[in-house]
């Protein structure tokens, strides 16, 4: 059962270790949209338990579903130190504003961890700078600063800005010599097809845009037939395993002018906006005015959507489940309110659903 602590931070709650998805439901045979769906309202505080394949039914014709096609690199990479002992890197992003780089050399932001038995890792938090770290295919990692400026430095720091040195521009070099982040409670390697989404066509994310990760054509195509619009952003995701106390940092993001133009389209004549993910609504906040119209843009994006600021161009949200006081449930919140996060999160755990990227979603409605 959740228990909340005060309404001034994220939902706080206690989450049991067999409730984290270990594996993707096909490795069982089963469908990716064969996960379980809980769909909650805001306007009554109600909650229901549906299988992910159930979306087309509780929505309804002329919404816009807005969806990330962001795809997912393998961007996990042995590294080793100058005497030898092992680490590996998580390339995350490239440094927003960063000045032109010679070519090879480029400002990334990554993230540092300890190697773990069966593939697993955890944050490492020291790192000199000026180091370099040795990294397959003849490229290497030159170690500048902690990342952000901001973090104390005596708190440790796992994220770090570095100059990546590689052959080939980064995308391509993790191609041949990367493999798919994964976490401790995943027990094994997945090919990286496993971390790519049905809509993913521009590859940039560091880690998957997991909400949209259950759809398959089929529920596309039922969507469609009901006569719900799906449009595209693209957001490339960073790395997601944010700690307590930790923003998100600023991500690269694209909002067509033909999704704004159907956005508007659908809110004037009475639909809603449904977002696929959080990465969706950071985008979609980014380029709406206060009370106004969604517009086009690009850039980058380092919004960070809590209650007090709320939402202006979503109406609602499909979502994994994330982590106790992670500031994700912030943003959730403004989409659905404290009561029903609280109810929705109870519900949860009280009917066993499984948490992380390989796990079940929320449907948030208004």
């Amino acid at each position: 059962m959740t228990t909340a602590v005060g309404t001034a931070g994220p939902l706080r709650f206690d989450l049991p270790a067999d409730l984290s998805a270990t594996e993707p439901p096909e490795a069982s045979g089963r469908r990716r949209d064969d996960v379980r769906l809980l769909a909650s309202w805001r306007h009554t505080g109600a909650v229901a338990h549906h299988r992910f394949a159930d979306l087309p039914d509780l929505l309804a014709p002329g919404d816009v579903v807005v969806v990330n096609t962001s795809g997912t690199l393998a961007a996990a990479v042995p590294a080793e130190r100058a005497g030898g002992s092992q680490l590996e890197v998580h390339v995350s992003t490239r440094l927003p504003g960063a000045p032109a780089a010679p070519p090879g050399a480029e400002p990334w932001v990554v993230e540092l961890r300890t190697p773990l038995a069966g593939g697993a890792s955890a944050p490492h938090r020291s790192a000199t700078p000026g180091e370099v770290l040795a990294l397959p295919g003849g490229a290497a990692a030159e170690v500048v600063s902690a990342w952000p400026p901001s973090w104390p430095a005596a708190a440790g720091s796992r994220l770090w800005l570095a100059v990546l040195r590689t052959p080939d521009p980064v995308p391509a070099w993790l191609e041949r010599h990367g493999r798919p982040i994964r976490y401790r409670y995943v027990d094994r390697d997945w090919p990286l097809d496993a971390y790519q989404t049905v809509f993913a066509t521009e590859p940039g994310s560091v880690e998957m845009p997991s909400a949209a990760r259950p759809f398959t054509p089929e529920v596309v195509t039922r969507l469609v037939a009901r006569g719900v619009d799906v449009a595209p952003i693209v957001l490339h995701c960073g790395v997601a395993s944010l700690e307590e106390g930790e923003r998100p940092y600023a991500e690269q993001y694209r909002v067509p002018a033909d999704t704004a133009r159907r956005i508007e389209l659908a809110r004037a004549n009475g639909g809603r906006v449904i977002a696929i993910g959080t990465t969706v609504v950071r985008a979609l906040e980014t380029v709406v005015d206060e009370g106004g119209p969604v517009h086009p843009g690009a850039g980058w994006t380092e919004l960070v959507v809590t209650p007090e600021r709320g939402v202006r161009a979503v109406d609602g949200l499909v979502t994994g489940w994330h982590e106790p006081a992670a500031s994700h449930l912030l943003l959730l919140e403004a989409v659905a309110g404290r009561p029903l996060l609280e109810a929705s999160y109870t519900a949860a755990l009280a009917h066993g659903y499984r948490w992380h990227e390989f796990g079940d979603s929320h449907l948030i409605l208004p």
